[in-house]
């Protein structure tokens, strides 16, 4: 062999034992170490909307019984009894945005006389007249006041459905001519009696010119205005009734007052008698029945946390020991809002249907158990039709309000008015008045939020993370929703989904209770060393979104993949799926949560709360370096769960930062919320203790970092740079000024990634670092 054959043989023999001594690079893992497999994997999505409707359809069945574990009432007597509902009256005025007080004295603004009825037999049995009182210093009540010409036995404030004028109701149209014209068999009977005007479910007036109009109805265009500010259509239109019995007091001549009402109307006549002792008898036909399926209802009959404390048997129970004619008859059908057309959209979802006999009688059986027979002056009559249709409810009321000659029929003759009277002209002035009402509550909101503020102590970064944490604990129980700490403890569920050079993705699963269930990605380094610990960025995704885009190279969108990039810088990275998805369906999941005192993210932040636990559990992670980056609702949440979960270290609020009161009620701008579908934005009496600045101060002392596109649609900068100045003096204050910061790029709404990846590296540390003895 020679010499050149002799060292090739040595070459290859040492390029063999070299292959050798490097073991082959193994694929990672299918399932990620400690977990389950996944086995079941199809659309985590939608897996977990459909699950939390189930979860809230078991919440709001278990509530019926729930309730009876609040109530604490005194059934030794009906005047102690009546005693001990003040606290309950107290919750129902808050919940329904009612005034805390209406004027002591309010008089009848009489005006031009609706000239009718006419005919000789029965012009001189009573008269009809448009009539306007103050409810408070900024709305004007306007209605019918119809007086009889002889004795009056008593006054009745009378509410129609909300689509049927005042005028119908008093039968001087020629739609209600006969028995159906409630108003006018009261007045013929001898009472005097006001009807109020209601907002319609028109949506004539709902929009702007100058922007937009919508298809919402008259009803809705007033929740959503009024709903962030805490108040609320069924609470000013019982503050309307009010001031009406206060009216009345001053011209009833010691008469009893009565409110009567059928449909929307019933509603309003039901809950004004719940609040108001001074109403002696309540007559309520085609709205009484189970509230449990409220949800599905129009937007506007929505209360935040009704369900909690009351259902129809719950609220009717207020009225006792004063009697309650309760009739079983056809109530409103409506099978949705306004049909979209010419650009008018957006109207959030929920129809009407008349309560059945059977479910009326069934929830009156739960109002007879629960006040006792003793205490109770509760009646149901009617068989499901047309309202008294055979005079018993009629005859009832009238024995209820002490009328001596109770069973004797009012005497119904034709009518007709000669001065056609406006009714659409009055709804329009009553439209604009609770429109003023709220936007000067929205204007004002800021002070109220300021004085609501004043215990919290900046004088020092120790003084203030201490006195904010009642605001705190206000903030996630009555604003956000505190839901039930989930009992399951089950061990995650993971498949690998992705294989980059640098790091492996996992989809992962979390159950926390049947039906309730956190998903996400996991991105692991694949060069993690023994021992050590890295920071993790939880990337959260924007409306109708999932982690795909964040974690996957391969899809282009807003979100530039900023979980895998940060995953390349060697971050951990855990992009979780939140439920904000399925267009109208997850916005049920609001329908269903509102009325049990919870929302969307009453579910996000218990599964963010999990999910933070099994991250911290895991070995190479260190749990006190894990940050929050989201994304459009993503940046909602960046805002809304660091605020209550105090673990993570950071929050960076992306494309969504905003001066959130003006984002929800403003009328003037199409970046409102009150010109697009989103009606899942409204949190009931936020603007009263929580704009942005106010939760971006909850997560101080921690970073906080703002990221704004200068072409972004959610808003004009000058909002943006109003709330974020408020912020920034907050920090600035308590001598932390290196830990606020807003980023602003010259592009729209998406991930710029430049000043914000420097923030995280800046105060989650660098990705990569040596392992420390005590880590």
């Amino acid at each position: 062999m020679t010499r050149h054959a002799l060292a090739l043989c040595v070459v290859i023999l040492a390029n063999v034992f070299a292959a050798r001594s490097v073991p082959a690079a193994a694929d990672p893992p299918e399932v990620f170490p400690g977990t389950d497999r996944w086995v079941d994997r199809k659309d985590p999505a939608r897996e977990m909307v459909e699950g939390l409707h189930r979860y809230f359809d078991r919440m709001t069945a278990a509530s019926v019984a729930q309730r009876a574990e609040l109530r604490k009432r005194d059934h030794s007597s009906p005047e102690a009894y009546a005693a001990s509902l003040a606290p309950e009256r107290e919750q129902l005025r808050r919940m329904i945005g009612a005034a805390e007080s209406h004027p002591d004295r309010v008089e009848f603004q009489l005006r031009a006389p609706v000239r009718g009825p006419v005919d000789a037999a029965n012009s001189d049995r009573w008269r009809a007249r448009e009539v306007a009182w103050r409810v408070d210093d900024v709305v004007v009540a306007e209605g019918l006041l119809l007086e009889p010409t002889g004795t009056i036995r008593g006054s009745v404030v009378a509410l129609p459905d909300c689509d049927v004028t005042a005028e119908s109701f008093a039968g001087l149209d020629s739609e209600s001519p006969g028995r159906d014209a409630i108003a006018r068999r009261l007045v013929e009977a001898g009472y005097r009696v006001v009807i109020p005007t209601l907002l319609s479910r028109s949506d004539r007036m709902s929009g702007n010119p100058s922007v937009r109009m919508t298809n919402l109805s008259h009803r809705e265009w007033i929740y959503r205005q009024a709903y962030e500010v805490g108040r609320h259509p069924i609470g000013y239109e019982v503050d309307m009734v009010r001031a009406a019995v206060t009216a009345l007091m001053g011209i009833a001549e010691g008469g009893a007052i009565g409110v009567a009402g059928q449909g929307e109307g019933g509603s309003i006549a039901l809950h004004a008698a719940a609040l108001d002792t001074r109403i002696a008898a309540v007559w309520v036909g085609g709205w009484f029945s189970p509230r449990e399926g409220m949800w599905s209802e129009p937007i506007d009959r929505n209360v935040w946390g009704f369900l909690e404390r009351f259902g129809g048997a719950e609220l009717a129970s207020l009225v006792a020991p004063r009697p309650l004619v309760i009739e079983a008859c056809r109530g409103p059908e409506v099978s949705g809002p306004r049909p979209a057309r010419n650009g008018r959209a957006d109207a959030a979802s929920g129809a009407l249907a008349s309560p059945t006999v059977a479910a009326v009688r069934a929830e009156f059986r739960r109002l007879q158990e629960m006040v006792p027979a003793s205490i109770s002056k509760a009646m149901l009559v009617g068989e499901g039709g047309e309202i008294d249709a055979d005079g018993r409810a009629l005859a009832a009321f009238r024995s209820a309000l002490s009328d001596p000659e109770a069973e004797r029929e009012p005497t119904i003759r034709p009518a007709k008015i000669l001065r056609k009277t406006d009714p659409i002209a009055r709804e329009d002035r009553m439209l604009a008045a609770w429109t003023d009402r709220s936007r000067r509550l929205a204007q004002t909101s800021e002070l109220r939020r300021t004085a609501y503020w004043s215990k919290a102590d900046g004088s020092s970064v120790e003084r203030w993370v201490e006195t904010s944490k009642p605001y705190r604990e206000r903030f996630w129980s009555d604003l956000i929703g505190k839901l039930p700490v989930p009992d399951q403890r089950a061990r995650p569920s993971t498949i690998r989904i992705l294989d980059q050079p640098k790091w492996t993705g996992y989809a992962v699963r979390i159950e926390l209770a049947p039906d309730l269930e956190a998903s996400g990605v996991l991105l692991w380094p694949k060069d993690l060393k023994p021992g050590e610990r890295r920071p993790v960025v939880v990337c959260q995704h924007g409306l109708e979104g999932t982690p795909d885009p964040i974690v996957d190279r391969s899809i282009s969108s807003v979100y530039h993949h900023f979980g895998a990039q940060l995953a390349d810088l060697g971050y951990i990275v855990y992009a979780p799926q939140n439920p904000y998805i399925g267009h109208d369906r997850f916005r049920q999941l609001l329908r269903k949560a509102n009325p049990l005192r919870q929302s969307l993210f009453s579910v996000i932040v218990r599964q963010h709360e999990r999910t933070l636990d099994w991250l911290a559990s895991l070995p190479g992670v260190d749990a006190d370096r894990i940050g929050f980056y989201g994304l459009s609702y993503g940046g909602k949440t960046a805002m809304r769960v660091p605020a209550i979960l105090e673990r993570y270290a950071l929050s960076i609020c992306s494309a969504d930062f905003n001066e959130w009161v003006v984002k929800t009620t403003n009328l003037e701008r199409p970046y409102s919320y009150m010109f697009t579908v989103e009606y899942d934005m409204y949190e009931f009496g936020l603007a009263e203790t929580a704009n942005y600045a106010e939760m971006a101060m909850l997560i101080c002392p921690r970073p906080f970092m703002v990221e704004r596109g200068h072409k972004d649609g959610v808003a004009p900068d000058e909002w943006v740079g109003y709330e974020f100045a408020k912020v920034k003096r907050g920090y600035d204050l308590l001598g932390l000024t290196d830990r606020v910061e807003i980023g602003i790029f010259n592009d729209g709404h998406q991930i710029d990634g430049k000043a914000t990846f420097r923030f995280l590296e800046k105060h989650l540390g660098p990705p990569r670092r040596e392992s420390r003895a005590n880590d």
